[in-house]
């Protein structure tokens, strides 16, 4: 499972020329489920998203404040295209789990983060339609998230050493 996690001061999704949902100040979350992503994925990525520490607290210190700890607003929106692969220029889905199912595993996932959360403060895009995200990034403040799973084949090194790297309040 992949998911791509922007710090919005708003995010809207349109169909057909229509909002069907939008938030302000949160997070949007664009998620790409894999054929081999279980509930043990599902749940890493619901923890992960809603623990994710992209705010400010009162005292203006960045990078200390999850979604939750401010009470704000996520949206999340489907999307295969991330699981995509490269052959030459064409992009390959192969490894994107099939619609059939996946539409249950996202609703599963939307599911668990109402649960994990407030229900009212989590929206949703429509899955499978062809949207508009509009998205005003925050910063800008974008983070690529990988379940276990998928980022064991492609993890950094570094962090099976026991070497780490801290960052500072300039990222």
């Amino acid at each position: 499972m992949k998911a791509v996690v922007q710090r919005v001061t708003r995010a809207t999704v349109t169909v057909g020329g229509e909002q069907i949902s939008a938030i302000g100040r949160g997070l949007c979350v664009l998620l790409g489920v894999s054929l081999e992503d279980t509930h043990k994925e599902l749940e890493h990525m619901v923890r992960k998203i809603l623990n994710l520490r992209v705010f400010e607290d009162e005292s203006g210190k960045h990078w200390s404040k999850s979604v939750m700890d401010k009470q704000y607003e996520v949206l999340c929106v489907s999307q295969f295209t991330l699981q995509c692969v490269l052959k030459g220029n064409k992009p390959d889905f192969h490894l994107a789990m099939p619609t059939e199912q996946a539409e249950g595993f996202y609703n599963s996932f939307l599911e668990q983060l109402r649960k994990a959360y407030r229900p009212e403060l989590i929206k949703d895009g429509k899955f499978g339609a062809y949207m508009q995200v509009h998205i005003q990034n925050d910063g800008p403040v974008t983070i690529e998230l990988e379940s276990p799973a998928t980022s064991a084949a492609t993890s950094d090194p570094k962090q099976h050493s026991g070497q780490s790297q801290k960052f500072g309040d300039h990222c």
